[in-house]
């Protein structure tokens, strides 16, 4: 059993502090701006020494691809934790559910699309690399979605590599405009955006009725 002090061990203190370092990071690269955020910042912030710092990260860098990469992991989540209820659900259905997932996890704090979509762009080589790896990851959904929808018989059968880059681009377009909006625009009419979109991009081409 580790050390403990005022019965908390010594790992214990350090996730904390590691969390409220994360915390004070969101807070200030979406206020501040994260090239003008200086890691004293942080640590006056936080409530930690420069010292404590440096035993958890590298450099503020590292924090912003720890950050951006839990903003996009929480979002996968919930979209995971939705599909348990979609197994026979059709297309319109499931993209609707997912969708409201989707927008509902990364619009709980308008601070989460600023610093994914505005304050982690173009910081580095690192960041773009994972923040390409995570767009083919949503693209890997989109693509397994409309598939489905293929297989339904409500879109045609083709490749929707390029489609669901797409759909990603568009949405990624949109959520940097709600957050940056003033007033902001209705959460309900982004997704409700987005989930049209979707649609008519997987079903363009869909083959109509036939005659009888």
């Amino acid at each position: 059993m580790g050390r403990t002090y005022r019965g908390v061990t010594v790992d214990q203190r350090r996730a904390e502090r590691r969390e409220r370092l994360l915390l004070a990071a969101l807070a200030e690269f979406t206020s501040t701006g994260y090239r003008a955020t200086k890691i004293a910042d942080l640590c006056s912030r936080a409530g930690v020494s420069t010292r404590n710092f440096y035993e958890e990260f590298d450099g503020k860098e590292q924090v912003l691809l720890e950050l951006h990469a839990r903003i996009n992991q929480l979002a996968l989540d919930r979209v995971r934790a939705e599909l348990a209820d979609l197994a026979d659900a059709g297309a319109p259905t499931r993209i609707g559910r997912l969708v409201d997932a989707f927008v509902g996890a990364v619009t709980t704090d308008p601070r989460l699309p600023r610093l994914n979509y505005v304050e982690a762009v173009g910081v580095s080589a690192a960041l773009e690399a994972q923040h390409q790896e995570w767009v083919g990851r949503w693209a890997d959904f989109i693509e397994a979605e409309a598939g489905r929808a293929a297989e339904d018989g409500l879109a045609p059968r083709r490749d929707y590599r390029l489609t669901a880059i797409a759909v990603v681009g568009a949405v990624t377009g949109l959520l940097r405009e709600w957050q940056a909006h003033d007033p902001p625009y209705p959460v309900a009419a982004v997704a409700e955006e987005i989930k049209g979109m979707t649609l008519a991009a997987i079903t363009r081409g869909a083959p109509g009725p036939r005659a009888h």
